[in-house]
């Protein structure tokens, strides 16, 4: 296997996403179709109307674009949930069919794609100044050997949002230290209001929690070194903050049968009003901001803090995130340059459609004088512009089997079916497993 590179991206560049202008204005095997000339791109992502509708209606409106400055080509659109997509890109890549345009997560996800020569490099699409137009840091996480196989979309933080009705009901302020956030947890849970949505079915949702106490205990860098074999993940404070978790597990601080609710239902509780606080990326943002199918009261009732000191440790600037979903175009494709040319139309056109019309944080630059946003999206460049850290999602930063590992091992340790040092030895052992 080879060497990982690290994954931690340090952000200082990030400061141009505010003063940098950005972006400028088939059938199954991805053959070609039957009609005459018409040749169809196959084209499959995970923005379903009815929990995305904003990236959806995008989505729709970019293809549009597409087909009406190139009339001989089609996109045949296929569209899943989140858990479904990344299902059906497993079987579709055993079966070698995959479509000519998907989505990818970077680092240890789309390496096994890289390795089996399933993607494309799309490095000559990056060529000709559309390189440019992305914040540093985003593209550089989509290489495998220098070379780049993805085109990302999005660029996200993890934060804490919060109901701020709920927190001034209850005489709360949003926690800066652990032991306030354990002291907003009780005093919730005394006056009958569930303190944390969290659907840990999905586990990644919980890895957000264990990431968090991770990096305040033990530092920025103490989880990337112990994946990338730098260090060990049975480093004391990566077992530390396991004991962690198990603490507020045991004070009940998040919603009844967390351990089998998906994400969906735990942030339809946190919409609902039904718990006072959500750890979640910006991904979100637009439920918050923008979608005005989000009634405008709860969206007025939304903040977000930082995650908090851990014992007087940690830097609140640090942050679990990265660049989201990324484009790649199948290696196999039979309409592969036609696929090029679409990617790139789309990574030209998400970004400024994405930041007026959804709330999302795009990994290309944005003029934010040029647009008009609301507070909570500009909080939240704010604080990507001053962060001193982002780590990649743990499960995206490993190899798949690991990954399977790292999340049943979440679920297994909210579920206090393992110890805190059992948690840490079976990572140690799958990674080391590897190298």
């Amino acid at each position: 296997m080879r060497n990982k590179k690290a994954i931690t991206l340090l952000v200082a560049a990030i400061a141009l996403l505010l003063f940098v202008a950005g972006c400028s204005g088939s059938d199954g095997d991805g053959s070609e179709s039957s009609s005459g000339d018409t040749k169809t791109i196959k084209f499959m992502h995970l923005w379903p109307e009815g929990s995305s509708k904003d990236h959806y209606e995008i989505v729709n409106e970019i293809i549009a674009g597409f087909e009406e400055d190139n009339p001989d080509v089609k996109v045949d659109l296929e569209v899943l949930s989140n858990e479904q997509y990344k299902d059906k890109l497993k079987v579709l890549s055993s079966s070698g069919k995959l479509p000519d345009v998907g989505m990818t997560w970077p680092a240890g996800f789309l390496e096994p794609y890289v390795d089996g020569n399933m993607f494309a490099p799309l490095d000559d699409v990056l060529d000709g100044g559309l390189k440019d137009q992305f914040v540093s840091g985003t593209t550089e996480a989509y290489q495998v050997d220098g070379k780049t196989y993805g085109l990302p979309l999005e660029l996200n933080i993890a934060t804490v949002f919060y109901n701020k009705k709920i927190f001034e009901e209850n005489n709360l302020e949003a926690p800066k230290t652990y032991e306030e956030l354990k002291n907003a947890i009780s005093t919730l849970k005394d006056n009958g209001v569930a303190p944390i949505a969290l659907g840990n079915k999905d586990r990644w949702t919980g890895s957000l929690w264990y990431m968090y106490l991770a990096d305040r205990i033990g530092g920025s860098d103490v989880l990337t070194s112990a994946i990338d074999r730098s260090g060990s993940f049975e480093d004391p404070a990566l077992t530390e903050a396991a004991g962690k978790v198990q603490e507020l597990v045991d004070m009940e601080a998040f919603i009844k049968g967390f351990n089998g609710l998906a994400d969906q239902e735990a942030k339809s509780m946190f919409m609902n009003g039904q718990a006072a606080m959500y750890l979640i990326a910006t991904w979100d943002l637009p439920n918050y901001t923008t979608n005005e199918d989000v009634p405008q009261e709860f969206r007025d009732s939304v903040g977000y803090f930082n995650f908090p000191t851990v014992e007087g440790k940690g830097d609140m600037t640090s942050f679990v995130g990265g660049p989201g979903v990324g484009l790649f175009v199948s290696e196999d494709s039979e309409v592969k340059e036609e696929a090029k040319a679409f990617v790139k139309y789309f990574a030209e056109q998400w970004g400024e459609k994405s930041v007026t019309q959804a709330g999302v944080i795009p990994a290309t630059k944005v003029n934010s004088e040029e647009v008009d946003l609301p507070d909570l999206y500009l909080d939240v460049l704010n604080d990507l512009n001053s962060a001193s850290n982002i780590t990649l999602f743990a499960d995206v930063q490993m190899s798949p089997d690991v990954a399977q590992v790292h999340l049943d091992q979440i679920q297994a340790l909210f579920g206090g079916e393992v110890t805190p040092e059992e948690f840490t030895k079976k990572h140690e052992e799958a990674l080391a497993s590897e190298e």
